[in-house]
């Protein structure tokens, strides 16, 4: 709960899902284990990136992104991660954006999970 926007309901659901955090090899599966990775499709000469696959804990990916909405349109302190997402946005959209957000939430949060640290902004 130390990071802007992550409240109580998205930790403890965060928590419950991973239930052991030395399950996953590294922080980056995480992500990938919400569905919050885009879908891919590899044959041949054809290389086709698409949504993101929405695997695995549908309401841990939908609080993840209403924290990295928060985050992105509610909070006022400036810290690197939030500097980051407005790149994206400016790039891509508002909503990329997000989903960019939640998936690196869910690495962060999976790392401080492992580590038992605090977030640094």
């Amino acid at each position: 709960m130390s990071i802007p926007g992550v409240g109580v309901q998205t930790s403890a659901a965060f928590a419950a899902a991973v239930d052991d955090a030395s399950r996953f090899k590294r922080s980056r599966t995480a992500g990938a284990y919400f569905g919050l990775v885009p879908r891919r499709h590899q044959s041949g000469e054809l290389n086709w990136t698409g949504r993101i696959t929405k695997q695995g804990e549908s309401t841990v990916r939908k609080l993840l992104y209403e924290a990295a909405s928060s985050i992105l349109t509610r909070t006022r302190q400036r810290f690197a991660l939030k500097t980051w997402a407005l790149k994206i946005a400016k790039r891509r959209g508002l909503r990329k954006a997000g989903v960019a957000l939640a998936r690196r939430l869910a690495v962060i949060m999976h790392a401080m999970l492992r580590d038992g640290t605090l977030f640094e902004a």
